[in-house]
């Protein structure tokens, strides 16, 4: 019985070097690389799969050890790559409208730890104080270690009312905290707006979604109702974690000329290097525009504040961002599995890469640091309520902004008029 078993174990492993050699082998000749060296370390992936399978303690199903081999594979080539078995890449594909509840958070692999791009306004992480950079050490008690992105967001992942504890460390704490969050439908209005003194228009995106751009668009023309006109603008993209692609493009070519390139990928694969540029017909030019970005500021929102700077369109204003400039495909695989594999890269149109390096801001205004509260927890006692437009009066950043603004306008307006052209003499 033991032979016969053998035997089936050298059959399966053997039919799957004859695979993978097809599959992979194939592709690798055609872009003239040696085939027999990926044969070679093929059959070294096959010797130590028969031998785990023949000695190792306890008897491992073979589709489980292919699928550990593979999540190891994709684990090594960055943070964002990953392999989505098939109930992940159901979920993927399923909406997730009142079947999942979410806290509201976009996170990242950083350094190989767990770590918060950004919390959404609004939703549980943020009433609970999450902050972006803060590092996700536990998840219900079970470290995070080794656990790829869609492990993660699984594991965060359930039904709307039910509680998730996770374990956060932060820098200057001095051990790690508990939050404990209520899971809910995350539904963001992406784009808030408010009108400031001396005619500027402040506006809030909080994620690129669908709707944002025709969302953006309403709010200018509420600015400039009843003919008045717009004295500047403040775009704030703080803890805006990003979101689609043709959303930033559409947000960006508001406020450029039409044909300037707003940004660019570059992958291996021919089709994976894109060029987009602004096809706007009525772009918002005259007026300035100062955009404030943060450590929370990802993707998207790093694609808008970095073609708007290169373009000399706005001025951008806070902190570094964070540094997401990776584009993940999501490739189907014939057993009802896939993967999230990265092909190409942003560049914004000078060329400067976003990846690992993010946006560094035109004048660098650092927020003023809030003191933790002892026992963070998603019940404790809320602030008193104030106004949005107090909020904004209280926050320095929007303030440096709105003095930025009213000096550009004093200046173009203090510039002398053109002369007019003088007469020739002959």
């Amino acid at each position: 019985m033991g032979s016969i078993r053998h035997i089936k174990k050298a059959a399966m492993v053997s039919a799957l070097l004859f695979v993978l050699t097809l599959s992979v082998g194939g592709g690798v000749a055609s872009k003239g690389t040696d085939q027999a060296a990926t044969y070679e370390n093929l059959r070294l992936f096959t010797e130590v799969l028969s031998i785990v399978q023949n000695q190792y303690v306890d008897e491992v199903p073979p589709k489980e050890l292919i699928y550990s081999a593979i999540k190891g594979t994709l684990r090594g080539l960055d943070p964002h790559s990953s392999f989505l078995d098939p109930e992940m890449y159901r979920e993927m594909q399923v909406e997730t409208t009142g079947t999942f509840g979410g806290l509201g958070i976009e996170i990242t692999l950083k350094d190989d730890v767990l770590t918060v791009v950004s919390p959404i306004d609004g939703t549980p992480a943020h009433r609970a104080g999450v902050h972006s950079g803060d590092r996700i050490v536990k998840i219900e008690g079970i470290s995070t270690k080794d656990l790829s992105l869609a492990e993660a967001v699984k594991r965060m992942r359930g039904k709307p009312g039910t509680k998730v504890t996770i374990t956060l460390m932060r820098e200057g704490w001095p051990e790690p905290r508990d939050f404990t969050l209520t899971r809910e439908q995350i539904r963001v209005q992406s784009v808030r707006t408010q009108e400031l003194d001396g005619g500027i228009g402040y506006v809030r995106l909080r994620q690129f979604q669908e709707q944002t751009p025709n969302d953006l668009e309403g709010a200018l023309e509420k600015f400039t109702r009843n003919g008045a006109k717009l004295q500047g603008l403040v775009l704030d993209l703080r803890n805006d974690p990003g979101g689609l692609l043709t959303a930033a493009v559409e947000v960006t070519e508001k406020f450029l000329e039409d044909g300037k390139l707003v940004v660019y990928t570059e992958g291996r694969v021919r089709n994976q290097s894109m060029r987009f540029t602004a096809h706007s017909k009525k772009p918002h030019l005259d007026f300035p525009v100062v955009v404030l970005v943060n450590q929370g500021s990802a993707s998207a929102s790093e694609i808008v504040a970095g073609a708007l700077q290169d373009w000399g369109r706005a001025i951008v204003l806070g902190t570094q961002t964070f540094g997401k400039g990776s584009v993940q495909t999501i490739i189907p695989l014939s057993d009802g599995s896939g993967l999230r594999l990265t092909t190409a890269k942003y560049f914004t149109p000078k060329g400067r890469s976003i990846h690992g390096k993010g946006i560094t801001p035109d004048i660098v205004v650092e927020p003023p640091k809030v003191v933790a509260a002892a026992q963070p927890s998603e019940a404790a006692k809320p602030p008193a309520p104030s106004s949005p437009e107090d909020e904004l009066k209280k926050d320095v950043q929007v303030q440096r902004a709105v003095d930025i603004l009213k000096a550009m306008r004093i200046l173009e307006k203090s510039r002398p008029a053109p002369s007019p052209p003088q007469a020739q003499v002959k």
